[in-house]
């Protein structure tokens, strides 16, 4: 980059002026004429009728002449798909029915359960999977070994169903199991029990980010007197819910979503000319000098995309590595769940503490992390780890080093560094 409002091509001998395109030329990158040399101009990918592009968006295959621009792009199978189907893999429901087989199924899921929930009391997670109220699926694989399962609470007569525990074994979890296994838990309410139509469930902040690949969201748009009292509410959990679309097929996702993706293509092609492919400058070509500057309004193209001056941005800064979200998850997960958390949850109250906000100058709380961390305002681990130290100093500074509260900083900042060390699997 040369300056502001130019291209440069930066090279070891020094800069040279190269005059823009001809009137000629530029028609030529434009595609508005045949060169004399035979070539053939750049054309337009060939529209749609509204026709075909409601029939795309139902999923269905249309000919617009232009096989080469319309076919869909081959990805690879995920290696799950691969072993459900080879059998390799099988996804089974499984309830407490006193059938031996059930009881062997539920056995291996309360063990998954258990050592993928490290934080659920063991105890708990027996109870409601053995429960007769309880329904599950169960990923099995080489006869009996569950390798990923979905424990939930239908509630047919309220239409919804509490999604209670959900994981899969740690040495799958690149596969695709989980995702996998929602879309087969989903067609199987739509079979089983017709006229339920929502899940919720309570997510650490290390499972919202799949929730919400999976359709869950934080809105709660399901009346509060349809739920409320029928589930039990977790701390530091986050409650999501989850809608079916009754013209959906979630095990054929991946087929719908390329259809709707192809078809606002083929719309946006019908209005700009953002899909034209331009030549490479001339004063760019092999054997032309380097150092050339080129005004962005002679690049051919570039105007008509509505670019400006203006649009040129500063670099933005580092996304935050996937390692070190996970680990600010787990230890923000961990710190709410602890039980000494209780005083720092929620932002400290004015009316019942008047003069905090007169001490204390830069205020932290749980809550606040969480949404920051759900934000993505953390660029760094650092940066997390120094609004964990905040809540504990503040907590320090303002209450008396005897106080329950100064106790329950030491034992959450304890946690803290525990928590971080495993996470970090020192």
């Amino acid at each position: 980059m040369k300056a502001k409002g130019h291209l440069g091509h930066t090279g070891h001998t020094g800069p040279t002026i190269v005059p823009p395109p001809t009137g000629e030329v530029q028609a030529i990158m434009n595609g508005e004429i045949t060169p004399a040399d035979g070539r053939p101009k750049i054309t337009m990918e060939e529209q749609m009728s509204d026709k075909q592009l409601d029939r795309l968006a139902g999923g269905v295959t249309v000919d617009t002449g232009s096989a080469e621009s319309m076919a869909p792009t081959e990805k690879p199978e995920k290696p799950s798909m691969r072993e459900l189907r080879t059998d390799v893999i099988r996804i089974i429901p499984v309830e407490n029915d006193g059938e031996p087989l059930s009881r062997i199924l539920l056995v291996n899921l309360k063990c998954l359960f258990q050592k993928q929930l490290p934080v659920m009391p063991r105890e708990y997670i027996a109870r409601l999977v053995f429960d007769h109220t309880s329904k599950s699926l169960a990923i099995i694989k080489r006869g009996y070994k569950v390798v990923g399962g979905i424990c939930f609470r239908p509630f047919a007569h309220r239409g919804f169903a509490e999604i209670v525990f959900f994981a899969t074994s740690s040495n799958d979890q690149e596969k695709g199991y989980g995702a996998m296994l929602m879309n087969h838990f989903k067609m199987h309410i739509r079979r089983v029990y017709p006229d339920m139509k929502h899940f919720l469930t309570y997510a650490d902040n290390f499972a919202v980010g799949y929730f919400r690949k999976q359709g869950f969201t934080k809105d709660i748009t399901l009346d509060r007197s349809v739920w409320a009292g029928y589930i039990k509410d977790y701390e530091g959990g986050t409650i999501m819910q989850c809608t079916l679309l009754d013209k959906v097929d979630y095990l054929d996702v991946a087929s719908t979503v390329a259809a709707q993706r192809e078809a606002i293509l083929a719309k946006i092609r019908q209005m700009s000319k953002s899909h034209v492919i331009y030549p490479g400058l001339p004063q760019f070509q092999p054997g032309q000098p380097d150092g050339v500057i080129v005004d962005p309004k002679d690049v051919p193209g570039l105007r008509e995309s509505g670019w400006t001056p203006d649009m040129i941005a500063p670099p933005a800064p580092a996304a935050i590595s996937a390692t070190d979200r996970n680990i600010m998850n787990r230890v923000l997960s961990d710190m709410q769940t602890h039980s000494s958390s209780w005083p720092f949850k929620d932002p400290v109250s004015r009316e019942e503490v008047p003069d905090y906000y007169n001490v204390i100058d830069s205020p932290m709380d749980l809550s606040t992390m969480a949404e920051k961390l759900d934000k993505g305002e953390y660029t760094t681990l650092e940066e997390f780890l120094n609004d964990c130290q905040l809540i504990f100093d503040n907590c320090k500074f303002y209450n008396p080093e005897d106080s329950i509260y100064v106790k329950s900083a030491v034992k959450l900042e304890e946690c803290m560094h525990e928590s971080l060390r495993r996470a970090r699997g020192f």
